[in-house]
């Protein structure tokens, strides 16, 4: 949106909306996000809301049909792998309309998951693929995608990154600055299921934190599974705006999660970063950045976390194009192909 609104201001003819598939009552949708991140909140709401995620697909391929019956679009732009995402993809070509993919070529090889099908969906309707490095991209051709719909245009993650590096700021209390420490988050649903392997993860990180603080800004159903299991070991801090979260993450000697974008950005910020995952679906994290894959492997995670303490972390790079540029790249692809 900023590189778009950048675009106008240079004279170029383009313009943009900013569909939401949801209402603009969501929970989930923060004022402090479009706050902190200094963009407009969206212009059109879908007011989809539903649970079941094959209800939600067929209620946002409804209403996004209506939206470009009534609106004139050159081209849509879908934004990762939920279903609603594959909805809209669907209804976009259905309409006969050009649609690109960010970001593309990203997988887990596991079709059991459901965000791995609307991945494949997703990729195999789109006419332009705006992938974040080679990984993708090989991925992407070997399932058939053609080399002119390719573009490596890379994490557009890093961009907001890079606007907001100098505007982050440290949280309030319980944190206290000025000290070494660790963050740790946790969302993965069976990662918590396991409470016993879970248990045993926990009290691997604390033992070989070896006294370190360990921040945990988790929310309810996380902080209740790790306060049962291992309560005394973690600061827990309450939810943080995206600037909290930022400062927090980069600051820290080395953080522990299950994300996947919270150890893009220590790859970015150049964090040692510990993965409670088998797999990622920017590999480049782990072969040219700061992040380690331990699965959930408790013996593992403990003497990652040893050498994390440590300061033993292996040499890291940013990835290729994980400059902040992305955005700049994907309006000059589509003003070229307009």
């Amino acid at each position: 949106m900023r590189a778009v609104e950048n675009a106008k201001a240079h004279g170029r003819d383009v313009d943009y909306t900013l569909v939401y598939a949801g209402s603009k009552d969501d929970p989930t949708l923060e004022p402090s996000l479009f706050d902190d991140l200094q963009i407009q909140p969206p212009q059109v709401y879908l007011n989809v809301v539903c649970e079941n995620l094959n209800e939600l697909t067929g209620q946002v391929m409804s209403a996004f049909e209506r939206y470009l019956q009534e609106n004139k679009t050159d081209v849509v732009i879908v934004v990762d792998d939920l279903a609603s995402t594959m909805a809209a993809a669907i209804v976009t070509k259905k309409q006969g309309i050009r649609l690109a993919h960010l970001v593309a070529g990203t997988r887990s090889f596991d079709i059991k998951m459901p965000k791995e099908i609307n991945r494949l969906v997703i990729d195999g309707l789109s006419d332009l693929l705006f992938t974040a490095g080679m990984g993708a991209n090989s991925i992407a051709t070997r399932e058939g995608a053609e080399l002119s719909k390719i573009y490596t245009v890379g994490n557009i993650l890093m961009d907001t990154l890079r606007f907001n590096r100098n505007k982050t700021l440290p949280p309030g209390p319980p944190f206290k600055a000025g000290s070494d420490y660790l963050v740790f988050t946790l969302n993965r649903k069976a990662l918590m299921a396991d409470e016993e392997n879970l248990e045993r993860m926990l009290k691997a990180i604390v033992e070989n934190a070896q006294g370190m603080p360990i921040y945990a800004p988790l929310r309810s159903q996380a902080k209740e599974v790790v306060e049962k299991l291992c309560g005394k070991g973690f600061i827990f801090l309450p939810p943080l705006s995206y600037l909290e979260f930022g400062w927090l993450t980069a600051h820290a000697r080395g953080i522990i999660t299950d994300s996947g974008n919270v150890a893009e950005e220590a790859t970015f910020n150049g964090v040692p970063c510990i993965t409670l995952n088998s797999y990622t679906e920017h590999i480049e994290t782990v072969k040219v950045g700061t992040n380690e894959l331990v699965g959930e492997d408790a013996q593992l995670l403990g003497e990652m976390v040893a050498k994390m303490v440590r300061g033993e972390w292996k040499q890291s790079a940013l990835p290729d194009r994980w400059d902040g540029r992305t955005a700049e790249r994907i309006v000059q692809i589509l003003m070229e192909q307009s």
